[in-house]
C-alpha cells in the first residue's frame, strides 16, 4: 500500500516537474523540457570546455583557426538579428561565444550550452571550403541556440527517475526486476532517447542551414558537406534507428529540400548573394 502510494506520488510529481519546467524554442515555438535550468549548465558548460582547452592543444593564429572564428561570428551574427527579428531580443545575453580549433585527427565538432563550440582538425579535409565550415558552424551553432544541451539532460534525469519507479514496483521479484530493467533500457534508448537526438539533429540541420544563410554563406553546400562525409565514413554507418542521428540519405534529401527556404528566410534580411567556395586554409 505504501509503495503504490510513493510510486503514484513520484509518478504525479515528474509529471508536475515536466509541466512546470518548460523553456520555449525561439526557432520552433514549441515548449521543451528545462528540468536542469541553464543558471546552473552554463557556468558548468564554461568550466567544462576550459578543461577540454587545456587538455588539448589548441590551434592559435593560423588561417583555418583565424577561419573558423570569423565563420562562428559570422554566423553567432546572424543568429542575433534572427532572434531580434522574431522577438528574441538579448535570447543570448547570457551566451558566451567561443570557438576553438583543436589540433586532433578526428572527423567531428560539437557544441556545449552557452556557446563553446570545438572544430577538430580532422573534420577540416571533409569540410573542404568555407560554405562547408559554415554548414557545420551553423549545425553547432544551432544546437546552442536552442537548448538541446538542456532538453537532453532534462531527458536523462526522467529516463533515470522512471527507471527508479520501475525498479522499486519490482524489487521483490529479483526475476520480474531484471526483466524490467533490460526491457526498460532497450524501450527507453531504442524508442525514446535515440529518436529524441535525431530529432535535435534534424532541427540543427534546419537551424543552421538559415544561420548560414543569413550570414552569407550557400546553404546549397549542407547536401554536399554530408555526401562527403558519407565518402569519409566508407557508407559505414548504423541503421537510423540505432543512431543518434538521421542516415545520410534521409540526412541529404532533407538538407536539399531546406535549401531553398534557407534562402528565402536570408533574403527578408536582404541577402542574396553567397560567398564562394573558398577551399580550407586560403582566404
Amino acid at each position: 500500500m505504501f509503495k503504490s502510494f510513493s510510486t503514484k506520488f513520484f509518478l504525479t510529481f515528474i509529471v508536475f516537474m515536466l509541466v512546470s519546467n518548460c523553456a520555449t524554442n525561439p526557432f520552433t515555438g514549441k515548449k521543451t523540457m528545462a528540468l536542469v535550468p541553464n543558471n546552473q549548465i552554463l557556468p558548468m558548460s564554461f568550466q567544462q570546455y576550459e578543461q577540454v582547452k587545456e587538455e588539448s592543444t589548441i590551434i592559435k593564429n593560423t588561417d583555418n583557426s583565424e577561419m573558423i572564428k570569423r565563420i562562428g561570428n559570422d554566423i553567432a551574427s546572424a543568429a542575433e538579428k534572427w532572434l531580434d527579428a522574431n522577438g528574441y531580443k538579448n535570447y543570448t545575453e547570457n551566451y558566451k561565444w567561443e570557438f576553438s580549433l583543436i589540433d586532433e585527427n578526428v572527423v567531428n565538432a560539437w557544441a556545449m550550452p552557452g556557446g563553446k563550440v570545438a572544430f577538430y582538425t580532422g573534420i577540416l579535409p571533409v569540410a573542404a571550403n568555407e560554405n562547408g565550415i559554415a554548414t557545420i558552424m551553423g549545425h553547432e551553432v544551432a544546437h546552442a541556440l536552442a537548448n538541446h544541451g538542456q532538453q537532453r539532460m532534462s531527458a536523462g534525469a526522467v529516463q533515470q527517475s522512471l527507471g527508479m519507479v520501475g525498479g522499486a514496483i519490482f524489487s521483490e521479484d529479483q526475476q520480474q526486476q531484471e526483466y524490467f530493467n533490460l526491457a526498460y533500457g532497450l524501450g527507453s534508448q531504442y524508442l525514446g532517447m535515440l529518436p529524441f537526438s535525431r530529432k535535435h539533429e534534424t532541427e540543427a540541420d534546419e537551424i543552421g542551414l538559415t544561420l548560414m544563410a543569413i550570414a552569407g554563406y550557400n546553404p546549397e553546400e549542407g547536401a554536399e558537406l554530408w555526401k562527403r562525409m558519407d565518402k569519409a565514413s566508407g557508407g559505414n554507418n548504423p541503421p537510423e534507428f540505432l543512431s543518434t542521428h538521421p542516415s545520410t540519405e534521409n540526412r541529404i534529401d532533407n538538407l536539399n529540400k531546406l535549401s531553398s527556404v534557407a534562402k528565402n528566410e536570408a533574403e527578408k534580411f536582404g541577402v542574396t548573394n553567397f560567398k564562394e567556395n573558398v577551399p580550407v586554409g586560403e582566404q
